[in-house]
């Protein structure tokens, strides 16, 4: 008899979500600055390390997306956290500019992510949309010099990391229930 698995992309959003939360709480400044070394434990732990396991669970499951999705997004969350740390500890200083091309690497990686949520749900369409969204804002911040632009992209990757929560939540609840509690818009194919 197979081994069944269990789900690990309610997991793998939740740690994207909280993750997300925080950085664009402080890129919103809608936290104080001392929030930075939660979000650099978080990003390292959480939105790193378990977020990849997510996604190598994903993958061991037989999702492709969501075993790419989790693990990239889960080394981007430890990239992130080392720039930061070893920024703090006074090992190098990230330029902006040099941000702004780390973060459009990753512009680039979330459009063709997005275009294939059009084969999935319109909760992660909307996830992805506002990530890509977010990501693009930040770019126009760090490659442009216009603060404003991060202080928008912390906004939308608020509002990216509730919708984030949200479909982990109608994954977790659904399969629970049996039955579609919160609906994430099924595509029709």
């Amino acid at each position: 008899m197979p081994e069944k698995l269990a789900n690990p992309a309610p997991l793998g959003l939740a740690c994207f979500a909280l993750t997300t939360f925080l950085l664009s709480m402080l890129n919103a400044e809608l936290a104080p600055k001392e929030l930075m070394g939660a979000f650099v434990s978080c990003a390292l732990v959480y939105g790193g390390a378990i977020q990849i396991m997510a996604g190598m669970w994903e993958l061991r499951a037989g999702s492709t997306f969501g075993g790419i999705a989790f693990s990239s997004y889960g080394g981007f969350w430890l990239c992130m956290g080392l720039i930061l740390l070893l920024e703090f500890l006074g090992v190098w200083t990230v330029p902006q500019a040099a941000l702004g091309v780390f973060l459009l690497a990753w512009t680039l990686f979330t459009f063709y992510l997005w275009v294939g949520t059009f084969r999935l749900n319109w909760a992660l369409v909307s996830t992805f949309g506002l990530l890509l969204l977010t990501f693009i804002l930040l770019d126009i911040g760090h490659l442009a010099g216009i603060s404003t632009a991060n202080v928008v992209g912390g906004y939308v990757g608020i509002l990216c990391a509730l919708n984030a929560w949200y479909v982990s939540a109608a994954v977790l609840l659904n399969e629970l229930f049996r039955k579609e509690v919160l609906p994430v818009g099924h595509i029709k194919r």
